[in-house]
């Protein structure tokens, strides 16, 4: 039998609360188990975490577990009717005025306060992981006046990226610094420090953790540009790194991405760091029985 030297990160959610399909994802070899703090409640997220350890405990294996924090909200709010089409060309506004839930094809409310402050005229907004892309016209005190240059379905609380990178929402919010005690209570083996833009926020994290009595592992997660010129010293920093390709691949120009991947993964093992490489793994499975040919490669 070949040692399997590359490890299994499985996330958990709703489709993985029924103990027998719980039981299946540890017989199959997760290695870590991931909970994604930026959906579910507290309660949520401790019932997962005791299951967990139960179904492990029965079938006496030893899975990980890596609570993800949210990080800051750059998200459009909701629409009225769940989601909108935009065409291409048509114009489209983000409004901090705009009442959340009320969106509409024209305009839409955004959890995001210095969106504004943060642009220029002639910027990209990439929407939805990259799918939907505005061109920037028009800024005002509270809204982002822009034209669709890609278009396509919208839905609520989808992110925000400025081409390029560049929004300077800080990594860590007031909700982060409650779910590391939350990590504490659960006795989380790992912390997943989203959005990460230098070593200070790996340190600040780490200070949280002792704080709260926590002995958790921090991986840092590599989705902003601003990480990219930061790199080395993250990677030292940290106890971990995630290349999270979702955002990441957002923000740089897209041809870059595997060569920064394959940059970051070879610093870390230079090192001897973990590195995870995450987003899109197998994305074709979602909705397919078997993985492409060009997935499996």
């Amino acid at each position: 039998k070949l040692m399997r030297r590359t490890k299994i990160v499985a996330s958990l959610g709703p489709a993985t609360d029924a103990v027998d399909v719980l039981t299946d994802v540890v017989r199959a070899g997760v290695d870590i188990a991931r909970i994604n703090l930026s959906h579910g409640t507290a309660a949520d997220h401790c019932r997962r975490a005791a299951a967990l350890r139960q179904c492990a405990a029965a079938e006496g294996r030893s899975v990980g577990l890596l609570l993800d924090l949210q990080g800051p909200k750059i998200r459009v709010e909701r629409f009225r009717q769940g989601q909108v089409m935009l065409e291409i060309g048509a114009p489209f506004t983000i409004d901090l005025a705009f009442p959340p839930g009320e969106g509409t094809a024209a305009c839409v409310g955004t959890s995001y306060r210095r969106l504004p402050q943060d642009l220029v005229v002639g910027d990209t907004l990439l929407l939805d992981d990259g799918n939907l892309a505005l061109g920037v016209e028009a800024l005002s005190d509270t809204a982002v006046t822009t034209k669709v240059i890609q278009g396509g379905l919208l839905s609520d609380h989808k992110g925000i990226n400025r081409r390029g990178g560049g929004l300077t929402a800080p990594a860590l919010t007031g909700k982060d610094r409650e779910d590391v005690e939350l990590a504490a209570t659960v006795a989380a083996d790992y912390i997943g420090v989203s959005f990460v833009r230098d070593a200070d926020d790996i340190e600040t994290v780490r200070e949280w953790l002792r704080e709260a009595g926590s002995q958790a592992h921090i991986v840092a997660k590599i989705e902003r540009v601003e990480a990219l010129e930061n790199i080395d010293a993250i990677i030292e920093e940290a106890d971990a790194i995630m290349v999270a390709r979702g955002d990441l691949g957002v923000e740089c120009p897209f041809e870059d991405l595997p060569i920064l991947q394959r940059k970051i993964v070879r610093s870390c093992q230079l090192v001897g760091k973990p590195v995870i490489v995450a987003t899109h793994m197998l994305e074709s499975m979602v909705g397919e029985p078997i993985p492409t040919r060009a997935e499996v490669t």
